[in-house]
């Protein structure tokens, strides 16, 4: 085994696995994502996601057994709705702190009306904040 190839089993990004700028720049520009988590047929619920280093990170407010996040924890498959588009995705549980601290200021900074405010801050507790997790595509 080479070290590239060791480096991509890792789970290491390479350009073949990440969106096209126009997704990225579409998810950034939103205030909402649409997002299904596993493969069961469900509805596409909304979710605030943002966008650091050119990657795709969302949170979860809930850790309820049916909510998204536990679902792509029993089953790492989904798809997000993009532009009226539906793309296949996969999750990457993030443990990075500095990924973590990265996307906390992507959220405040992306939400940052009186009303989103709760949000931001409540997203800064622990058990939300490793809920952190980057999209890739499929």
């Amino acid at each position: 085994m080479t070290a590239k190839t060791a480096t991509k089993k890792r789970g290491s990004a390479g350009k073949a696995d990440r969106f096209p700028k126009s997704v990225v720049d579409a998810i950034s520009e939103a205030k909402i994502l649409g997002i299904r988590a596993g493969t069961k047929p469900h509805r596409i619920i909304g979710i605030w996601a943002v966008v650091v280093e050119g990657r795709v990170f969302v949170r979860s407010w809930s850790l309820k057994p049916r909510s998204w996040y536990r679902t792509f924890l029993e089953e790492p498959r989904g798809i997000i709705e993009v532009n009226g588009r539906e793309i296949p995705v996969r999750p990457i549980f993030t443990r990075s702190e500095r990924l973590k601290d990265a996307v906390e200021d992507a959220y405040a900074e992306k939400f940052s009306t009186p009303g989103a405010r709760h949000y931001v801050r409540g997203f800064k507790t622990k058990k939300r904040r490793n809920t952190t997790t980057e999209l890739r595509p499929l």
